[in-house]
């Protein structure tokens, strides 16, 4: 009696005996091997592709001959003269097991793909999107059954690809009789599976096999800026990225005051919602336009978002949150179509899925950066600071997570700062003033080069210097302090007491002259007493809330720090640590996660594992409660010393010295005023 083949599966490591004649893809499904496939084994997709080993493998304990799969058939041939195929590939719908044999599935043919994150983590993702393609071929309809073209749809993706139910909104159904003739009865669905046992629902339908692609949106929508990434729902890659400012800070720049432009304006809430939704609306149909598809193939977002944002997002009057015990309407994750909230410039069926919240002060945002960021897996106690108008700050390890939120207001995003701007070409993103000579050198988002470099100029010259954004004015602070320039209270000295004529009086203060282009026109950047004090205000209420979980926990350190927000990945760790944004640590345990939400709200939109995950993970963070916690204005006043009144900062200090001065207020800023006063 004959043993029928071995077909063995890398990387998976899954095995099994099959018939001879067994199509490859076939036996993949029956061992539950991730090979994909959207046309349900016809030869028409390309995503079964697999690649067929040969040789003796003594790890497999298998010898695999040449002629272990079929011949090469005219399909393959039709398939590679039309697309081409990677040399060694075959189609795993045609290829059919003659004897035991090794069968290697490439990455891209693994429905779900891993996605692997940013460079400052080894996490990675598997490809398993809410919405994904189904090729399918429907009967024909027939008099003898008189059934529905729905019903007929409903049972070809049952019979072809397992779907028990389908369920579709009215306005798919008014295109479905047409697309099924069009494609003669074959046709590509876009299906929305959810994660909660809802109902499978057709988002979209096309004739034929549909190669056009499928997108969704990640959006973090902060109090300042939004983010969109544009995600091809098949491989997890980001097409396209683009940001806008949030449109409602026109009537509040930080949550607190948008909730009181509510409370005070009878239908003010209602006109931020309308102003919040046009802006993503604006920000799909340019990034639909940067990435040359058609809008209508954007069929899900996810939205992450602090819990001010999640309501006015969703029309529900944010009053509540502005008082305690800062009740929010619902903390559960939502899904509602996208024509329920207005947005337009995307599929009209499209499924919008929301993130938890943590609770009332601690948003979406913070959810996402924790599923990001896993600190309930981290094996050392590690601080993450989601750094915005509204900080979001978690503290963890396997022992248990902590989260709060805490109001830095806009300075932190080049907002309320003198010669401040969003960070775009032109604007100073870093800076160095001598500590000797007290001159500043700079460099402006748009090239590589500082100012003292040959060639600045040149590399500079589409948009010249224009301003000052967050990573900008943070380095601006922390070296006006390192140089000598401001002393511990934030105080700046006079250009006597300084030695530089760049320290210009203003009023009863002074203030540091970066850059003068006034006679050709340009502008004149200063950093000024006011933005010293925008900044300090800022840091200490990120310290404040940072400390607070420390004291929750009962510790004095931790042993990592991840910066996240849009602009964390712009702040020097140095930097960061002389102004006294972040406790003291080992600069090398200071680490950066760029837009740990909007990475967040990614990860969510390519896995319905990781909704769920999130959904669990978020009624197991405890939630510090800021705007009750009497230590957390003590905590702030030691803040606004810079960088710390009361705290020494041992790990700082090893790197490096900072100087003492001590300027007046009001007077000159030097000895001889200090020695008027005491006279007097």
């Amino acid at each position: 009696m004959s043993t029928d083949p071995l077909v063995v599966f890398t990387p998976s490591g899954k095995r099994g005996r099959f018939p001879v004649g067994t199509p490859v893809l076939t036996a993949a499904r029956q061992l539950g091997v991730d090979l994909d496939s959207v046309c349900g084994g016809r030869g028409i997709c390309s995503k079964c592709q697999i690649t067929p080993s040969y040789g003796e493998f003594s790890k497999h304990g298998v010898t695999v001959a040449e002629d272990a799969l079929s011949e090469w058939n005219s399909v393959e041939q039709r398939y590679d003269d039309k697309r081409g195929l990677k040399a060694g590939r075959r189609l795993g719908c045609q290829a059919t097991v003659q004897r035991d044999v090794v069968i290697d599935v490439p990455a891209e043919s693994q429905v779900h793909r891993q996605v692997v994150r940013k460079a400052a983590s080894t996490r990675a993702v598997e490809m398993d999107p809410a919405t994904r393609l189904y090729f399918v071929e429907v009967d024909e309809p027939d008099m003898h059954e008189p059934t529905g073209d729905f019903e007929r749809l409903a049972r070809a993706l049952r019979r072809e690809w397992d779907i028990p139910a389908i369920t579709a909104d009215l306005s798919l159904m008014s295109k479905l009789q047409p697309v099924l003739r069009k494609g003669k009865w074959q046709v590509t669905v876009a299906l929305n599976k959810g994660h909660a046992g809802d109902t499978p629902r057709v988002i979209e339908i096309w004739p034929g096999l549909h190669e056009a692609g499928l997108y969704g949106l990640a959006i973090d929508l902060g109090s300042t800026t939004v983010a969109a990434h544009l995600t091809d729902l098949d491989t997890g890659a980001v097409i396209a990225s683009s940001g806008i400012m949030n449109p409602q800070i026109r009537f509040g720049e930080d949550l607190m005051s948008r909730v009181s432009y509510a409370m005070m304006n009878p239908g003010g809430d209602k006109e931020m919602t309308r102003a919040v939704r046009e802006a993503i609306n604006t920000l799909a149909e340019e990034i639909a336009k940067e990435a040359d598809i058609s809008a209508d193939l954007i069929v899900e977002t996810v939205i992450v978002c602090n819990p001010v944002m999640h309501h006015l997002l969703l029309g529900i009057d944010p009053v509540e949150l502005g008082q305690a015990p800062f009740a929010l309407a619902t903390s559960e994750s939502i899904t509602l179509n996208a024509r329920e909230m207005d947005i337009t410039a995307i599929n009209d069926r499209a499924r919008i899925y929301i993130l938890p919240c943590i609770a009332g002060h601690v948003g979406a945002d913070a959810a996402a950066v924790a599923l990001a960021e896993q600190p309930g897996a981290s094996d050392d106690l590690v601080l993450i600071i989601d750094v915005g108008t509204n900080a979001e700050i978690l503290l963890g390890d396997k022992g248990g997570v902590l989260a709060c939120s805490s109001p830095t207001g806009p300075a932190f995003e080049g907002a309320q700062i003198s010669s401040g701007q969003r960070a775009a070409p032109g604007a100073i993103e870093a800076i160095r003033i001598d500590p000797v000579t007290k001159e500043p050198r700079f460099r402006v988002i748009g090239s590589d080069l500082w100012s003292d470099e040959e060639g600045f100029d040149e590399a500079i010259g589409a948009s010249g210097i224009t301003g000052i954004c967050g990573s900008g004015i943070i380095e601006a602070v922390a070296e006006l302090r390192m140089a000598g320039l401001m002393d511990e209270n934030g105080l700046m000295g006079s250009a006597e007491a300084t030695g530089t004529p760049r320290m210009v009086p203003e009023g009863r203060t002074h203030s540091y002259l970066v850059h003068d282009s006034t006679d050709e026109g340009g502008p004149r950047i200063t950093v000024t007493q006011g933005d010293i004090r925008a900044i300090q205000l800022a840091k200490s209420a990120l310290y404040a809330g940072a400390r607070l979980l420390m004291d929750e926990r009962g510790v004095d350190k931790v042993d990592r720090v991840v910066l996240a927000g849009a602009f964390g990945a712009h702040i020097s760790n140095l930097h960061a640590m002389v102004l006294g944004m972040i406790p003291d640590a080992h600069l090398s345990k200071v680490t950066s996660a760029g837009n740990a939400a909007g990475t967040g709200a990614r990860i969510a939109l390519c896995s319905l594992k990781a909704r769920a995950e999130i959904e669990q993970m978020v009624r197991r963070i405890h939630k510090v409660e800021t705007a009750i916690e009497p230590k957390f204005q003590e905590h702030f006043v030691a803040a606004n010393a810079i960088p710390h009144k009361t705290e020494t900062f041992p790990e700082l200090a090893k790197i490096t010295t900072l100087p003492s001065p001590n300027f007046n207020a009001g007077s000159g800023g030097g000895d001889e005023g200090r020695r008027r006063r005491r006279r007097g």
